[in-house]
């Protein structure tokens, strides 16, 4: 749906942009500068003018596009900042104040400001990590590695695939606009009807999805009734605003945080090799076999990568390699744990604690579970921990869809209620009834818990009763 609000539903390119210089809490001054200044100062301070021409334009269409991430999703004003970037390396990209341009790389960026780097099917800039290659390694694009696919024959869009993946899409001649804050500048309440309410009504129903105290608002026009009102209320409660029942500006901006949160979740969540794909279970994996446990940590940090910028997603595929490693050094270095890419016991609690604190509030039909490898023990009551969480995450979703099975409330804790949510299981699908979870009944929940997911129910009649 286009509402027609510039840099809010369409990515424009601002006439301005406001760096902080300095990292986010740090005191630095503001400059505000023109966005094509602003590019050819931050590709001079990044690149080489000397570098080949392919890998100049590759490095350009990742500084372009992350600055855009920045504005079109307004990270830091959407957490009370008042500028759209920093130039501390550690979050955005260098930019050095009042520094010499290089004559070659401002030709480029004449010809490339408007273009950037978009996922296949999304609107959004893509926020193109990238770091230099040499003393800094990141799951992004590496400068120096430009070069040499450069030198290599690569072209700049097959140095960008190499990088970011085959499914992303370079878009040109995006249209010049005095992009500026989305906040509409005055509150928005009872009565009032334009397309900001609109858009504020639309994204309180998809995040009313994954919170269900917040109460649908149906057929939204854009006109603030009195349903709008409520909604506006519950959201405010459930995110520790004042209640007022109006959208000021930090409540747009926490709307606006959430929504891409929200959104952001159930496809970085549902991914994960199917049951039919996994292996026999291995006591001791090597590097590149599935482990339970990998795949544990790689759920979590997708979820945690729609709530924290610097946690990138990951594929569940439960090996730990490279990427893994580099989003658990992410994930530890955010939560003040030692950096060590491993996955210890501090770590894992540390993420299901975490994880488990954003999911409670969230209905069992908004969480989207990958399918987790059977982890090689028995769950019976008196085991704790994740893995027990995700059993108990499965079988809440299994008995909000089939009558008959009893749910387990999501806590970690295998007592009494898992027990009997186990066994009803068991009893319903024709399973020796131990209320024990071994390693068939750990395979026949996740798949019935897939095959009802993701849309494959015709199948549980013929499952049901077979072993």
């Amino acid at each position: 749906m286009a509402i027609g609000i510039p840099g809010l539903t369409q990515v424009v390119i601002p006439a301005e942009i406001t760096v902080h210089l300095g990292a986010p809490d740090e005191p630095a001054e503001n400059v505000t500068v023109p966005f094509i200044d602003y590019i050819k100062n931050v590709a001079s301070s990044e690149l080489y003018p000397t570098w080949p021409e392919t890998a100049l334009r590759s490095n350009i269409y990742a500084i372009v596009s992350t600055a855009l991430n920045r504005i079109f999703t307004e990270w830091y004003r959407a957490q009370g900042y008042n500028f759209d970037i920093t130039n501390n390396t550690a979050f955005d990209q260098a930019f050095v104040h009042n520094r010499g341009i290089f004559d070659t790389i401002s030709v480029l960026v004449d010809e490339l400001f408007d273009s950037y780097i978009t996922r296949q099917g999304q609107i959004e800039p893509l926020y193109a990590q990238f770091c230099d290659g040499r003393v800094t390694w990141c799951p992004g694009l590496l400068q120096w590695g430009t070069v040499s696919l450069a030198e290599e024959g690569y072209t700049p869009y097959e140095i960008l695939q190499y990088y970011y993946g085959q499914d992303i899409n370079i878009q040109t001649d995006t249209p010049v606009a005095a992009a500026g804050e989305t906040y509409p500048g005055i509150p928005l309440q009872l009565g009032d009807n334009n397309p900001y309410v609109l858009l504020m009504q639309i994204f309180l129903n998809t995040i009313g999805i994954n919170f269900p105290s917040i109460p649908n608002i149906p057929n939204p026009t854009g006109t603030f009734n009195e349903i709008t009102q409520e909604a506006v209320t519950a959201f405010q409660t459930v995110f520790d605003l004042p209640a007022t029942g109006i959208i000021d500006k930090a409540t747009w901006y926490r709307i606006r945080r959430v929504y891409v949160a929200v959104t952001k979740l159930a496809e970085l969540t549902s991914k994960g090799i199917m049951i039919s794909e996994i292996p026999e279970f291995t006591p001791t994996p090597g590097p590149e076999e599935v482990v339970p446990r990998v795949q544990a940590v790689q759920y979590f940090l997708n979820v945690l990568s729609a709530y924290y910028n610097s946690i990138p997603s990951v594929d569940i595929n439960g090996m730990l390699d490279t990427h893994t490693r580099t989003a658990l050094m992410e994930f530890q270095k955010t939560f003040n744990l030692p950096i060590t890419g491993l996955v210890d016991e501090q770590t894992l609690n540390a993420m299901y604690n975490a994880v488990s604190g954003i999911l409670q509030t969230i209905p069992p039909s908004a969480i989207a579970l990958p399918a987790l490898l059977w982890p090689g023990v028995n769950y019976q009551r008196g085991s704790e921990g994740a893995l027990v969480y995700f059993i108990q995450q499965y079988l809440s979703y299994i008995a909000s869809v089939l009558e008959g099975i009893a749910p387990a409330d999501p806590d970690g804790i295998f007592g009494p209620q898992t027990e009997q949510a186990v066994r009803s299981f068991q009893q319903y699908f024709g399973i020796d009834v131990t209320g024990v979870v071994d390693r068939y009944t750990w395979d026949r929940i996740v798949l019935i818990y897939r095959n009802l997911r993701f849309g494959n129910a015709s199948n549980i009649s013929r499952l049901n009763g077979t072993q």
